[in-house]
Protein backbone atom coordinates (compact mmCIF):
# COMPACT_ATOMS: atom_id res chain seq x y z
CA UNK A 1 0.00 0.00 0.00
CA UNK A 2 1.43 3.59 -0.84
CA UNK A 3 2.32 5.96 1.80
CA UNK A 4 3.99 8.64 2.64
CA UNK A 5 6.20 9.76 5.58
CA UNK A 6 7.34 13.25 6.71
CA UNK A 7 8.17 14.51 10.72
CA UNK A 8 5.12 15.43 12.01
CA UNK A 9 3.73 18.89 12.54
CA UNK A 10 1.50 20.23 14.80
CA UNK A 11 -0.42 22.22 12.01
CA UNK A 12 -1.49 19.29 10.30
CA UNK A 13 -3.65 16.47 10.41
CA UNK A 14 -1.96 13.29 8.77
CA UNK A 15 -3.85 10.23 8.29
CA UNK A 16 -1.85 8.04 10.71
CA UNK A 17 1.21 9.29 12.82
CA UNK A 18 4.07 6.43 13.33
CA UNK A 19 7.08 5.70 15.49
CA UNK A 20 10.51 5.53 13.75
CA UNK A 21 13.79 5.10 14.73
CA UNK A 22 15.63 8.00 12.87
CA UNK A 23 18.87 6.80 13.86
CA UNK A 24 20.37 4.25 17.08
CA UNK A 25 19.00 5.60 19.71
CA UNK A 26 16.37 8.22 18.78
CA UNK A 27 13.13 7.80 17.83
CA UNK A 28 10.74 10.05 16.10
CA UNK A 29 6.91 10.37 15.39
CA UNK A 30 6.32 10.86 11.66
CA UNK A 31 3.24 11.03 9.87
CA UNK A 32 1.55 8.19 7.22
CA UNK A 33 -0.44 8.70 4.37
CA UNK A 34 -3.30 5.91 3.86
CA UNK A 35 -4.94 5.63 1.12
CA UNK A 36 -8.68 5.55 0.85
CA UNK A 37 -10.06 1.77 0.65
CA UNK A 38 -12.53 1.34 -1.85
CA UNK A 39 -15.88 0.19 -0.46
CA UNK A 40 -16.70 -2.99 -1.94
CA UNK A 41 -12.93 -4.13 -0.74
CA UNK A 42 -13.17 -7.02 1.33
CA UNK A 43 -9.27 -7.60 0.71
CA UNK A 44 -8.17 -5.11 3.55
CA UNK A 45 -9.50 -3.33 6.65
CA UNK A 46 -7.97 -0.41 8.86
CA UNK A 47 -7.43 -0.63 12.10
CA UNK A 48 -7.58 2.06 14.91
CA UNK A 49 -5.04 1.11 17.27
CA UNK A 50 -6.05 1.09 21.26
CA UNK A 51 -2.81 -0.21 22.37
CA UNK A 52 0.36 -1.50 21.07
CA UNK A 53 3.58 -2.83 23.34
CA UNK A 54 7.14 -2.86 24.29
CA UNK A 55 8.85 -5.57 25.45
CA UNK A 56 12.33 -5.52 26.04
CA UNK A 57 13.84 -8.22 24.08
CA UNK A 58 14.29 -7.85 20.19
CA UNK A 59 13.04 -4.18 20.33
CA UNK A 60 15.58 -2.96 22.80
CA UNK A 61 18.39 -4.69 19.93
CA UNK A 62 16.74 -2.51 17.23
CA UNK A 63 16.42 0.42 19.09
CA UNK A 64 19.94 0.78 19.92
CA UNK A 65 21.42 -0.67 16.01
CA UNK A 66 22.76 -4.25 17.69
CA UNK A 67 20.90 -6.25 14.28
CA UNK A 68 23.68 -7.88 12.78
CA UNK A 69 24.04 -7.33 9.62
CA UNK A 70 23.36 -11.00 8.70
CA UNK A 71 19.83 -11.05 9.91
CA UNK A 72 18.71 -7.91 8.84
CA UNK A 73 16.51 -9.81 6.49
CA UNK A 74 15.06 -12.50 8.80
CA UNK A 75 14.88 -10.54 11.62
CA UNK A 76 12.28 -8.02 9.32
CA UNK A 77 9.25 -7.89 11.29
CA UNK A 78 5.76 -8.48 9.06
CA UNK A 79 5.14 -5.06 8.56
CA UNK A 80 8.22 -3.18 9.19
CA UNK A 81 9.01 -0.30 6.94
CA UNK A 82 12.71 0.74 5.99
CA UNK A 83 15.70 -1.17 6.73
CA UNK A 84 18.16 -1.65 9.22
CA UNK A 85 19.74 0.50 11.37
CA UNK A 86 17.91 3.05 10.63
CA UNK A 87 15.50 4.61 9.87
CA UNK A 88 13.34 2.13 10.40
CA UNK A 89 9.42 1.58 11.76
CA UNK A 90 9.97 -1.54 13.74
CA UNK A 91 7.38 -3.38 16.47
CA UNK A 92 5.31 -6.35 16.42
CA UNK A 93 1.98 -5.84 19.00
CA UNK A 94 -0.60 -3.94 17.98
CA UNK A 95 -4.20 -4.67 19.21
CA UNK A 96 -6.84 -2.14 17.88
CA UNK A 97 -10.50 -1.61 16.26
CA UNK A 98 -11.51 -2.29 12.96
CA UNK A 99 -13.05 0.95 11.38
CA UNK A 100 -13.05 0.00 7.93
CA UNK A 101 -13.18 -2.90 5.56
CA UNK A 102 -15.61 -6.35 5.26
CA UNK A 103 -18.77 -5.64 7.37
CA UNK A 104 -18.34 -8.55 9.15
CA UNK A 105 -15.26 -7.22 10.93
CA UNK A 106 -16.54 -3.50 11.66
CA UNK A 107 -16.16 -2.96 15.57
CA UNK A 108 -14.15 -6.19 15.75
CA UNK A 109 -11.28 -5.59 18.02
CA UNK A 110 -8.12 -7.44 16.89
CA UNK A 111 -4.51 -8.11 17.03
CA UNK A 112 -2.19 -7.37 14.61
CA UNK A 113 2.00 -7.72 14.17
CA UNK A 114 1.96 -4.26 13.22
CA UNK A 115 4.88 -1.26 14.03
CA UNK A 116 3.62 1.59 16.27
CA UNK A 117 1.18 3.58 14.58
CA UNK A 118 -2.57 4.90 15.66
CA UNK A 119 -4.20 4.24 12.34
CA UNK A 120 -3.11 1.17 9.46
CA UNK A 121 -4.27 -0.64 6.98
CA UNK A 122 -3.25 -4.50 6.16
CA UNK A 123 -4.66 -7.40 4.69
CA UNK A 124 -7.60 -8.91 6.14
CA UNK A 125 -5.89 -12.15 6.87
CA UNK A 126 -2.80 -10.28 9.28
CA UNK A 127 -5.68 -9.59 12.05
CA UNK A 128 -7.11 -11.55 14.01
CA UNK A 129 -10.12 -11.35 16.33
CA UNK A 130 -9.62 -11.30 20.21
CA UNK A 131 -11.56 -13.98 22.01
CA UNK A 132 -14.60 -12.44 23.89
CA UNK A 133 -12.90 -12.88 27.25
CA UNK A 134 -9.26 -11.20 26.34
CA UNK A 135 -9.48 -8.01 26.69
CA UNK A 136 -7.39 -5.47 24.41
CA UNK A 137 -4.98 -4.20 27.29
CA UNK A 138 -3.89 -7.94 27.63
CA UNK A 139 -3.79 -8.87 24.24
CA UNK A 140 -0.63 -7.02 23.85
CA UNK A 141 1.33 -9.62 24.97
CA UNK A 142 0.45 -12.01 22.27
CA UNK A 143 3.75 -11.90 20.29
CA UNK A 144 5.56 -12.85 23.96
CA UNK A 145 2.99 -15.75 24.05
CA UNK A 146 3.55 -16.71 20.78
CA UNK A 147 7.57 -16.58 21.49
CA UNK A 148 7.09 -18.75 24.96
CA UNK A 149 4.50 -21.37 23.13
CA UNK A 150 7.29 -22.08 20.73
CA UNK A 151 9.76 -22.04 23.13
CA UNK A 152 8.03 -24.90 25.04
CA UNK A 153 6.96 -26.72 21.68
CA UNK A 154 11.02 -26.94 21.52
CA UNK A 155 11.86 -27.32 24.79
CA UNK A 156 9.13 -30.47 24.96
CA UNK A 157 8.62 -30.52 28.71
CA UNK A 158 7.14 -33.65 29.87
CA UNK A 159 4.98 -34.47 32.82
CA UNK A 160 6.80 -34.77 36.21
CA UNK A 161 9.69 -33.10 34.95
CA UNK A 162 12.22 -30.63 36.91
CA UNK A 163 12.64 -27.78 34.72
CA UNK A 164 14.03 -24.57 35.22
CA UNK A 165 13.69 -20.96 33.48
CA UNK A 166 16.94 -18.56 33.82
CA UNK A 167 15.57 -14.92 33.36
CA UNK A 168 11.99 -13.82 34.64
CA UNK A 169 11.23 -11.06 31.02
CA UNK A 170 7.78 -11.10 30.12
CA UNK A 171 8.88 -14.43 27.46
CA UNK A 172 10.92 -16.34 30.20
CA UNK A 173 7.74 -15.97 33.12
CA UNK A 174 5.62 -16.89 30.04
CA UNK A 175 7.36 -19.77 29.13
CA UNK A 176 7.56 -20.64 33.40
CA UNK A 177 3.66 -20.18 33.72
CA UNK A 178 2.88 -22.71 31.11
CA UNK A 179 5.71 -25.37 31.89
CA UNK A 180 3.89 -25.26 35.75
CA UNK A 181 0.50 -26.04 33.89
CA UNK A 182 2.20 -29.29 32.92
CA UNK A 183 0.78 -32.16 35.08
CA UNK A 184 3.32 -33.03 38.29
CA UNK A 185 6.03 -30.64 36.70
CA UNK A 186 8.42 -29.08 39.32
CA UNK A 187 9.14 -25.50 37.73
CA UNK A 188 11.50 -22.67 39.30
CA UNK A 189 12.10 -19.56 37.51
CA UNK A 190 15.15 -18.22 38.76
CA UNK A 191 16.25 -14.28 38.47
CA UNK A 192 19.14 -12.29 39.52
CA UNK A 193 16.64 -9.46 40.56
CA UNK A 194 15.24 -10.37 43.66
CA UNK A 195 12.42 -8.10 43.02
CA UNK A 196 10.95 -10.87 40.36
CA UNK A 197 9.79 -12.84 43.05
CA UNK A 198 6.44 -10.69 43.18
CA UNK A 199 5.87 -11.87 39.76
CA UNK A 200 6.82 -15.27 39.92
CA UNK A 201 4.12 -15.36 42.93
CA UNK A 202 0.97 -13.79 40.71
CA UNK A 203 1.72 -16.36 38.67
CA UNK A 204 2.28 -19.60 40.95
CA UNK A 205 5.38 -20.24 39.96
CA UNK A 206 8.63 -20.62 42.25
CA UNK A 207 11.37 -18.34 42.33
CA UNK A 208 14.07 -18.32 42.94
CA UNK A 209 17.81 -16.37 42.68
CA UNK A 210 20.75 -18.54 40.66
CA UNK A 211 22.93 -19.42 43.52
CA UNK A 212 19.70 -21.09 45.32
CA UNK A 213 18.65 -22.82 42.36
CA UNK A 214 18.32 -26.48 42.73
CA UNK A 215 20.71 -28.24 39.77
CA UNK A 216 20.32 -31.44 38.51
CA UNK A 217 17.34 -30.54 36.23
CA UNK A 218 15.92 -32.45 33.61
CA UNK A 219 15.33 -29.32 31.22
CA UNK A 220 16.86 -25.91 31.37
CA UNK A 221 15.04 -23.01 29.05
CA UNK A 222 17.59 -19.78 29.26
CA UNK A 223 15.49 -16.42 28.80
CA UNK A 224 17.87 -13.90 30.14
CA UNK A 225 19.73 -12.24 27.31
CA UNK A 226 22.45 -12.24 29.75
CA UNK A 227 25.71 -14.93 28.86
CA UNK A 228 26.34 -15.40 32.97
CA UNK A 229 22.14 -16.39 32.59
CA UNK A 230 23.85 -19.18 29.97
CA UNK A 231 26.36 -20.08 31.66
CA UNK A 232 23.96 -20.74 35.20
CA UNK A 233 21.42 -22.79 32.52
CA UNK A 234 24.46 -24.69 31.55
CA UNK A 235 25.35 -25.69 35.36
CA UNK A 236 21.67 -26.68 36.48
CA UNK A 237 21.39 -29.43 34.15
CA UNK A 238 21.60 -32.59 34.95
CA UNK A 239 22.75 -35.58 33.14
CA UNK A 240 21.65 -35.91 29.72
CA UNK A 241 20.03 -33.19 30.47
CA UNK A 242 18.23 -30.23 27.76
CA UNK A 243 19.16 -26.78 27.79
CA UNK A 244 16.88 -24.90 25.37
CA UNK A 245 18.26 -21.60 23.95
CA UNK A 246 15.38 -18.47 23.40
CA UNK A 247 17.93 -15.49 24.45
CA UNK A 248 18.65 -13.39 20.83
CA UNK A 249 22.34 -11.86 21.47
CA UNK A 250 22.12 -9.92 18.21
CA UNK A 251 25.97 -8.15 17.52
CA UNK A 252 28.86 -9.86 19.38
CA UNK A 253 30.01 -13.17 20.87
CA UNK A 254 28.66 -14.85 23.71
CA UNK A 255 30.59 -17.21 25.97
CA UNK A 256 29.49 -20.92 26.64
CA UNK A 257 30.64 -23.01 29.35
CA UNK A 258 31.52 -26.08 27.29
CA UNK A 259 34.28 -27.23 29.46
CA UNK A 260 33.59 -28.42 33.18
CA UNK A 261 31.22 -31.08 33.14
CA UNK A 262 29.20 -30.29 29.71
CA UNK A 263 30.57 -33.59 27.94
CA UNK A 264 30.50 -36.24 30.98
CA UNK A 265 26.75 -34.86 31.50
CA UNK A 266 26.35 -34.93 27.90
CA UNK A 267 24.07 -31.77 28.26
CA UNK A 268 22.18 -30.99 24.81
CA UNK A 269 22.23 -27.04 23.93
CA UNK A 270 19.60 -26.27 21.24
CA UNK A 271 18.41 -23.14 20.01
CA UNK A 272 14.68 -21.65 19.64
CA UNK A 273 13.32 -19.14 17.79
CA UNK A 274 9.63 -18.01 17.14
CA UNK A 275 9.62 -17.23 13.49
CA UNK A 276 9.83 -20.91 12.23
CA UNK A 277 7.73 -23.59 13.42
CA UNK A 278 9.32 -26.95 15.25
CA UNK A 279 9.29 -29.53 12.56
CA UNK A 280 6.57 -31.45 14.68
CA UNK A 281 4.47 -29.27 14.13
CA UNK A 282 4.40 -27.58 11.00
CA UNK A 283 2.20 -30.70 9.34
CA UNK A 284 -0.93 -29.63 11.69
CA UNK A 285 0.02 -25.79 12.89
CA UNK A 286 0.20 -22.59 10.88
CA UNK A 287 1.32 -19.30 12.29
CA UNK A 288 -2.92 -18.16 12.16
CA UNK A 289 -3.86 -20.72 14.52
CA UNK A 290 -0.55 -20.50 17.08
CA UNK A 291 -1.65 -16.88 17.40
CA UNK A 292 -5.50 -17.68 18.28
CA UNK A 293 -4.27 -20.41 20.92
CA UNK A 294 -1.94 -17.47 22.25
CA UNK A 295 -4.54 -15.23 22.44
CA UNK A 296 -6.90 -17.84 24.20
CA UNK A 297 -4.02 -18.03 26.69
CA UNK A 298 -4.08 -14.68 27.80
CA UNK A 299 -7.66 -15.16 28.88
CA UNK A 300 -5.53 -15.60 32.50
CA UNK A 301 -6.15 -12.52 34.76
CA UNK A 302 -2.80 -13.33 36.18
CA UNK A 303 -1.27 -12.16 33.23
CA UNK A 304 -1.67 -8.50 33.91
CA UNK A 305 1.15 -9.13 35.95
CA UNK A 306 3.39 -8.94 32.96
CA UNK A 307 2.13 -4.74 32.66
CA UNK A 308 4.60 -2.87 33.98
CA UNK A 309 3.10 0.18 33.12
CA UNK A 310 1.36 2.58 30.58
CA UNK A 311 3.12 5.58 28.47
CA UNK A 312 1.31 8.00 26.48
CA UNK A 313 2.11 7.40 22.49
CA UNK A 314 2.56 11.09 21.76
CA UNK A 315 5.64 10.37 25.12
CA UNK A 316 6.90 7.16 23.17
CA UNK A 317 10.05 8.69 21.69
CA UNK A 318 10.66 10.70 24.93
CA UNK A 319 10.30 7.56 26.89
CA UNK A 320 11.59 4.96 24.76
CA UNK A 321 15.21 5.25 25.70
CA UNK A 322 14.99 4.61 29.51
CA UNK A 323 12.43 1.98 28.46
CA UNK A 324 14.76 0.24 26.44
CA UNK A 325 18.17 0.95 28.68
CA UNK A 326 20.28 -1.70 29.33
CA UNK A 327 19.47 -1.38 32.84
CA UNK A 328 15.97 -1.00 32.60
CA UNK A 329 13.69 -3.00 34.59
CA UNK A 330 10.37 -2.71 32.84
CA UNK A 331 8.70 -5.87 31.45
CA UNK A 332 6.05 -5.23 28.94
CA UNK A 333 4.98 -1.46 28.59
CA UNK A 334 2.11 -0.74 27.30
CA UNK A 335 1.52 1.64 24.55
CA UNK A 336 -1.96 3.80 24.78
CA UNK A 337 -3.94 5.64 22.02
Amino acid sequence: MPHQTAILQGSTSPDATALWLVQPGTAELHEESLPPLAADDTSCVEVKTLYSAISRGTEALVFHGRVPESEHQRMRAPFQQGEFPAPVKYGYSNVGTVINGPDALINQTVFCLYPHQDRYQVPVSAVQILPESTPASRAVLAANMETAINGVWDAGPLPGERVSVVGAGVVGALVAYLCQRIIGTDVQLIDINPARQALADSLGVRFSMPEQAVNDQDLVIHASGHADGLATAVTLAGREGRIIEMSWFGEGNVSVPLGGAFHSRRLTLRASQVGQLPPHQQPRWDYARRLQFALRLLEDPRLDALISGETPFARLPEQAPALLAANSQVLCQRIVY
